[in-house]
């Protein structure tokens, strides 16, 4: 994985045909999307650090 920008990360999220999750521990929150049960992308947030992770070739998946 490597890191991605925010418009990417809300592009892959917004998209119809990927499924995403939330979850919230301790502090740490973490949202990962799925296409066809396979990790594509998530956002780690901890305190005030936003962090957006891609897989490799994730610039194929973009709508735009």
């Amino acid at each position: 994985m490597h890191l991605i920008m925010k418009s990417q990360f809300d592009d892959l999220r917004l998209n119809d045909d990927h499924e995403y999750s939330a979850d919230d521990k301790g502090g740490k929150k973490v949202v990962k999307i799925f296409k066809d049960g396979q990790l594509i992308a998530k956002k780690i947030v901890v305190k005030r650090s936003v962090q957006y992770f891609g897989v490799t070739g994730v610039e194929e998946l973009f709508t735009h």
